[in-house]
């Protein structure tokens, strides 16, 4: 339905035909050499960004650091401080492996991390390597292993006994089924857990665009071709998730690239959308196996490195954060996650989407959000009682994580220890596999 529409063809776009009479055909011409640009470059689909536009580590994750530690599946970012004293309870920061970790440390007016640091935080980040059909086997306890380093690493260069954890979609999905192996231990080395448009319930996914596409037959079918090629490609999941909203991810840039002959835009949240990743065969299975097991609903259905998950053995303080518009992780799904972690957890509902809910700095005139303590009703209970607050978000979670990172000392003269010494300057070189 949304193909057909008069606005997505020449002749029948009022706006297309003006261009190409005031530019005497030029528009059309340009529009040309975009649309064979994009099927020799970009797989025949319209492109959202100016890719020409855009350099990590020049204009993008330019936030100042050093790895300080790297194993085969991660590298370890250590960001330097910018406050002369800072809290002794670090934040590890847990990216999804569906795309590359730079997305809270954007251009600088936008960045999480630098937010962060001017607030007195000690910041790590993990950068996941990209995987290639080698790494096929890597699964979800592949994945909860590499954490385990990055964790302890994080504590012996703070000398912090514990950790405060964010994750971030799929990436909060591996962070919490690393907080669950821990068992009895998970409050020695994770004392607080933060999850960004994160679904802890595959089942909430049904009210997702996608949700009535998640059948078993699909999902086999899915599984089957991963394991033949070894890994699940970054193109193939981002022209899923554009033809999951077409006409803002598709035909808006075809009328404009094509149609009006223009050039897509420079916009840094879209560049590094399409800076895709891939995921090996083994963890996308692994995921896929979330649907049916439920693991963080259903305690025991799921063993990772000889641990089995308990959601009910182990506790954090915990702050949860969704996007109202969120058509990937549907905020209701999002509600559930909290659930899941326990009563006393912070629930926020951000104004935005997927995304943006996140990129949500206090520069943002736009911002508000909804914020509330969960409860076993359901999630149109807390939109009906819920506080609504004008603004970022990133001003509450400050204040919640400062009253829970510990004491105040002296920001480290240096990155890294002697055990972790810096092996290069951030953003790494993972990221620009």
């Amino acid at each position: 339905m949304d193909a057909v529409a008069p606005t997505n063809t020449m002749l029948t776009n009022p706006a297309a035909v003006r261009k190409f009479i005031d530019t005497g055909g030029q528009s059309l011409w340009s529009g040309l050499k975009n649309y064979i640009g994009d099927l020799t470059q970009n797989r025949g689909m319209p492109s959202m960004v100016d890719m020409n536009a855009f350099k990590v580590g020049e204009n993008l994750a330019t936030t100042p650091g050093a790895v300080i530690f790297r194993n085969e599946l991660i590298e370890l970012i250590q960001y330097t401080p910018t406050t002369p004293t800072v809290r002794k309870r670090p934040l590890l920061i847990t990216p999804p492996q569906i795309n590359k970790y730079y997305a809270l440390d954007l251009s600088p007016d936008k960045s999480m991390v630098r937010f962060l640091l001017e607030s007195g935080f000690q910041v790590f980040a993990v950068s996941w390597r990209n995987p290639t059909a080698a790494h096929r086997d890597w699964g979800l306890d592949t994945y909860v292993a590499a954490l385990d380093e990055a964790v302890d690493a994080a504590r012996e260069i703070s000398g912090s006994e514990d950790i405060s954890m964010m994750g971030s979609c799929s990436g909060g999905i591996t962070s919490t089924a690393y907080f669950a192996t821990l068992g009895s231990a998970a409050e020695k080395k994770i004392k607080n857990l933060v999850l960004a448009v994160c679904l802890l319930d595959p089942n909430s996914a049904e009210e997702s665009t996608f949700g009535c596409l998640m059948t078993p037959e699909t999902m086999r079918a899915a599984k089957a071709t991963s394991q033949l090629r070894g890994i699940v490609d970054g193109h193939d999941l981002a022209r899923m998730f554009a033809w999951m909203r077409p006409n803002d991810l598709i035909w808006n840039y075809w009328v404009n690239n094509y149609l009006l002959g223009n050039q897509p835009p420079a916009f840094d949240i879209l560049y590094w959308n399409a800076d895709t990743t891939r995921l090996p065969a083994a963890l996308h299975g692994d995921y896929l196996d979330l649907y049916f097991s439920n693991p963080f609903v259903n305690a025991g259905k799921l063993t990772l490195n000889d641990k089995t998950i308990d959601m009910s053995k182990v506790k954090a303080d915990s702050y949860v954060v969704a996007g109202v518009t969120d058509h990937i992780t549907p905020w209701k799904g999002v509600y559930k996650t909290a659930q899941i972690m326990g009563e006393g957890t912070t629930f926020v509902l951000s104004n935005s989407g997927h995304l943006q809910s996140l990129l949500n700095p206090p520069s943002n005139p736009k911002a508000s959000f909804m914020i509330g303590p969960i409860s076993k009703d359901k999630p149109d209970a807390f939109m009906a009682s819920a506080e609504k607050r004008k603004g970022s978000w990133w001003l509450d979670w400050r204040d919640w994580l400062q009253a829970r990172s510990g004491d105040e000392v002296a920001a480290p003269a240096s990155l890294g220890s002697a055990r972790y010494p810096s092996l290069g300057a951030a953003p790494g070189t993972y990221v620009f596999d």
